[in-house]
């Protein structure tokens, strides 16, 4: 049926998943209950089931690619990672591994066919992409990459220049707030006699901080992958470099996993909001307007109606 969306839905156990097909969140709590047993009068949330981000907001879930697996909980279960098999003694490994695991699952050789696959079903997932994926499409060879979305050469080498030029943009909008911050900083302490440590602090944040992960207990980074953690600490303007899940990632831990002041913390979170809302907008802006593009080509295509012709007055 026309407008359902595949997906894949599974419980806090994972023993099994079932694919089903919704045409909305609200449909997806629905047949994700029925699916799974549970009593239709019971409350019930939505999280990715690969990192635990919680699916509010309807305009994001139409945007996640087809077959994404959900976990549906109920309001006592706390999503938690999945468990590994016994190891004969290393399971104390854990942790660590599944840091590795988040922090290379951009820079593996195929990590660009997953993001292809993206560009294929929807083009606008590229407002989506954090800066590290549009960069691994832009590095991908062209021919490669034409082959992946079956498209000519030609056409995928301008669309790898649209990608750059999406980073080139991000980067502007960047430099330019960060000279709007330094300006603003230095009008506001030109009369402080403290001007010159000020001035290492700013070049501290510029330059950028290195994370302690000795500090992230295993709990956080269970949902703060350690590049996720440096990027939030160690660069300007860190919401523009995220992807759309980073910036939908739990947050009540956020300030001790930074080891942040609540105030600063909660700076950063209202900029990843916006960062966030403005990229949904664009996503909504640009499927209103496919909507339309089709909906003229379909009245185009309709055979006329013939017009009867008014009596002739004389």
């Amino acid at each position: 049926m026309t407008g359902e969306k595949p997906c894949k839905v599974c419980n806090l156990s994972r023993q099994k998943s079932y694919g089903i097909a919704v045409r909305s969140l609200e449909d997806l709590k629905t047949k994700g209950r029925e699916t799974l047993g549970m009593d239709s009068k019971v409350l019930v949330s939505v999280l990715l089931e690969e990192d635990g981000t919680i699916v509010e907001d309807e305009a994001y879930f139409m945007c996640l690619p087809p077959n994404t697996k959900f976990m549906i909980l109920h309001s006592k279960e706390r999503w938690g990672p999945a468990m590994r098999a016994v190891d004969g003694g290393t399971a104390w490994l854990g942790e660590s591994i599944e840091i590795d695991e988040l922090d290379s699952a951009f820079t593996g050789t195929e990590s660009w066919r997953g993001l292809a696959q993206q560009l294929k079903q929807d083009l606008s997932s590229i407002i989506l992409m954090s800066e590290e994926e549009l960069q691994c499409l832009v590095d991908v060879s062209c021919e490669e990459l034409a082959k992946e979305l079956g498209h000519r050469e030609t056409k995928v080498q301008s669309l790898q220049d649209t990608l750059q030029r999406v980073l080139d943009q991000r980067e502007e909008e960047r430099q330019s707030r960060e000279i709007l911050q330094l300006y603003l900083q230095a009008a506001e302490k030109e009369s402080s006699p403290t001007v010159e440590a000020v001035s290492q602090e700013v070049d501290d944040v510029i330059d950028g901080m290195e994370v302690d992960s000795t500090k992230v207990t295993a709990g956080q980074s269970s949902k703060f992958c350690q590049r996720t953690l440096m990027v939030l600490k160690g660069k300007t303007s860190p919401e523009t470099r995220l992807s759309n899940q980073d910036l939908q990632r739990g947050l009540q831990n956020l300030s001790m996993a930074l080891s942040w002041g609540a105030e600063k913390t909660k700076d950063l979170l209202q900029a990843c909001k916006e960062e966030l809302e403005k990229r949904l907008n664009k996503v909504q802006a640009m499927q209103s307007l496919r909507n339309c593009t089709q909906g003229a080509e379909e009245d185009g295509n309709r055979p006329a109606k013939c017009r009867k012709k008014a009596p002739f007055q004389s």
